[in-house]
This record gives structure tokens, sequence and C-alpha cells, in this order.
């Protein structure tokens, strides 16, 4: 396999999952969507960043009003609660509420499943490899933007 078939390759992954997500009922599917917007928060913060708005945009791809909308939506669904920012007290940033950390919890552990099923007929140094190399990718894009 050339290097080159590692993006589409990459990309046929992201479908498969996608698709599998789309296909949720759509209380489910906003469920998914605070799932999201918790891993993007807990990175953050997981990484030494306080979690702005700015920061989970970029997190997750998104414009900041986009990430607002999910910081707000995940707010008023008790995931999420807004704490005054520690490097600018006039702010007021997300952090994870009981609640928040629990679903964050039961999303991360069926990730894990899903991932040990994914790959359970591989060799255990194949699978180590593997995670560390999917672990390094998704630090890669979650570094802070060169630009902003």
């Amino acid at each position: 396999m050339a290097l080159s078939d590692g993006g589409p390759a990459l990309f046929r992954l992201v479908r498969f999952w996608s698709r599998r997500w789309a296909g949720l009922a759509a209380g489910e599917q906003r469920r998914v969507q605070h799932v999201h917007t918790l891993e993007a928060v807990h990175s953050a913060e997981a990484s030494g960043v306080e979690p702005s708005v700015g920061e989970i945009a970029h997190r997750l791809g998104l414009d900041h009003s986009g990430a607002s909308r999910l910081v707000r939506d995940a707010t008023a669904a008790g995931y999420l609660e807004r704490v005054e920012s520690e490097v600018d007290r006039r702010r007021t940033v997300p952090r994870l509420t009981e609640s928040g950390r629990e679903l964050l919890a039961g999303a991360l552990d069926w990730q894990r499943q899903a991932f040990a099923e994914l790959t359970e007929d591989w060799a255990e140094p194949d699978r180590r490899r593997f995670a560390e190399y999917l672990r390094r990718l998704a630090e890669q894009v979650d570094r802070p933007s060169r630009s902003g």
C-alpha cells in the first residue's frame, strides 16, 4: 500500500462512522453533538489549554458561532457550566458538570470497545501501534492553530 493511500483510507473510516452516527434518532443525534462538545472541552483542559469557545471551534473544525451554539446547547442540557476564566476574569469558559463527565466517560468507554472489536483479530503489537498512531494524529489536529 502506498503512503498516499492513507488519506483515502482515513476518509473511508470517517464516512463509515459518520453514516452510523447520522442514522441515529434525533434525540441521540443531539447527544452525539453534546459528546463532541464535551470531548473538545476535555481535550483542551487535558492539554493545558483553557476551553474557550474559540478553542472549541478549532478542535471541532467549526466557526465561532457554531461552537458557541454547541456550548450553549450542552450547557442547557446540564453537561457544561460556565465558570470564570483563569486567564481573563472578565470572561467565562465552559467546564464539564458531573453529568457531563458521566456522559463523556460512557462515550469514551463505547469508543474503546468499538476500537477493541474492530481490531480484535489483529496481533497485539499492531493494535498498540495503531492506537498510538491514532493518538498522535488526534493530538496533532488538536494543537492550536498557528494562524489564530
